[in-house]
């Protein structure tokens, strides 16, 4: 395909997911079964082109007078791709699968490309029901964070410490030039090439041989911020797919117990496999025999340690999901909350007396942080907030620098702070 050709492509694409209100996901899937002449490297192009689009929906449309697919598309050439108006004139021909010509209307808005009077969720790229959360979340800095979660994310891995060391593993995979992270002391990033992509890592020796799993360094550090230590009992109550599980397992050395759980026990099938290729000998994984099933039952107040890594909305993670953010909408952001609220009761009947629970989002918006925080203290007047230089000077790293991004009740990471996805903290005392 011809690159004129994959911008029609993505347009197509925009359109069907836009009318249809499907994740890019599964639009780009159905147009890749539909057109088999399109080749690996056509489809990784077309995608990449409606996820940048995505990216900058708003300040395309508002740039471009309206919220068409084309217009996002153009939007984004200017805006992402840094294409000059003639430039993209010259791919828009109406030849050979190219898109039709430009429209007079189009090239004003292509010279111009405006946004000093655009409203702040216009250029923060945010929904703008969402804009006041955002900026009770970062006052002044809120469209520079917006402009964050619009920007491509690299890739981070976890040096998986049970099998080797972060030294080690960065000459075992030099040859795709991996930089240090700047957090986690396991944590090793790549940039995203040209094409908003980064390596095939999951093709490397080093990944069937264990010896690290892809996580964003900003999940690395709330898994160990929240204070694991080995010989404890921790019970990891939302695992999902286990990416904080095996992070724990190696921070506490194979040393004392995990208990992974959740409650839709289908999200726990991939962890069965990497738990056996990561050496992880201290996890015991337990499967709800059905929705309404306690699989903890006998496990009610012991854990040192209850992990909730909560449902949320994911807007910490717009940069991997930048269609996510259109999506969304209030109910949804109503339900994650009630769901945070059960899941945090939860976790109360199973912490030990003078055990902690360590609550984690990955959302920037205080309604699933601050907010479920305190609506929980509020529930449970016995639990107290653990002070923030107890949880950044604990461990192996002392995390100082990072107070400046405390909130009232926990800790925010994000994109323009710590060069993460977006993750909240916060780590919460039991009585006793």
């Amino acid at each position: 395909m011809t690159p004129a050709a994959r911008i029609s492509a993505a347009i197509e694409v925009l359109a069907d997911l836009i009318q249809r209100r499907r994740p890019a996901a599964d639009a780009l899937k159905d147009w890749g079964l539909a057109r088999r002449f399109a080749g690996s490297k056509d489809r990784a192009a077309v995608a990449s082109l409606v996820y940048d689009a995505l990216r900058r929906r708003a300040s395309s449309a508002h740039a471009l007078g309206e919220e068409t697919p084309r217009a996002l598309v153009l939007g984004m050439l200017v805006s992402q791709r840094g294409l000059r108006p003639d430039e993209i004139a010259a791919l828009f021909t109406g030849q050979n699968h190219a898109p039709a010509p430009l429209t007079e209307f189009e090239v004003a808005g292509l010279a111009t490309f405006d946004l000093s009077a655009a409203p702040g969720w216009v250029r923060a790229d945010v929904p703008e029901w969402l804009w006041p959360s955002f900026v009770e979340a970062f006052a002044e800095h809120a469209i520079a964070e917006g402009e964050g979660l619009a920007a491509r994310a690299p890739v981070d891995i976890r040096t998986n410490r049970l099998k080797t060391g972060r030294d080690a593993l960065r000459a075992a995979l030099s040859h795709l030039q991996p930089e240090m992270g700047a957090w986690s002391p396991d944590a090793l990033r790549f940039q995203p090439g040209p094409d908003g992509r980064g390596p095939t890592l999951q093709s490397e020796p080093a990944f069937f041989a264990g010896e690290f799993e892809i996580q964003d360094e900003g999940s690395q550090l709330v898994a160990a911020l929240a204070g694991a230590r080995p010989g404890d009992s921790v019970i990891d109550l939302c695992a999902g797919a286990g990416g904080k599980t095996l992070a724990l397992a190696a921070m506490m050395g194979n040393e004392g117990r995990i208990f992974a759980t959740d409650l839709d026990s289908r999200r726990l099938s991939p962890l069965h496999d990497r738990l056996t290729r990561s050496g992880a000998s201290n996890v015991e994984v337990r499967v709800p025999r059905s929705r309404g099933h306690d699989a903890l039952s006998d496990l009610a107040g012991t854990a040192d340690l209850v992990l909730v890594d909560a449902p949320c909305t994911g807007s910490g993670t717009w940069r991997r999901n930048p269609d996510a953010k259109w999506r969304v909408r209030p109910g949804a952001l109503a339900e994650r909350i009630r769901e945070q609220a059960e899941v945090l009761d939860r976790a109360a009947g199973l912490v030990r007396s003078g055990g902690r629970i360590a609550y984690i989002t990955c959302s920037v918006l205080p309604e699933e942080n601050d907010v479920a925080v305190e609506a929980f203290l509020e529930r449970h007047p016995g639990f107290a907030l653990v002070p923030m230089r107890d949880l950044l000077s604990a461990g192996e790293v002392d995390y100082g620098l990072l107070a400046r991004f405390a909130t009232q009740s926990g800790l925010q990471l994000s994109p323009a702070r710590t060069g993460t996805d977006g993750f909240y903290l916060s780590c919460l005392a039991a009585p006793g």
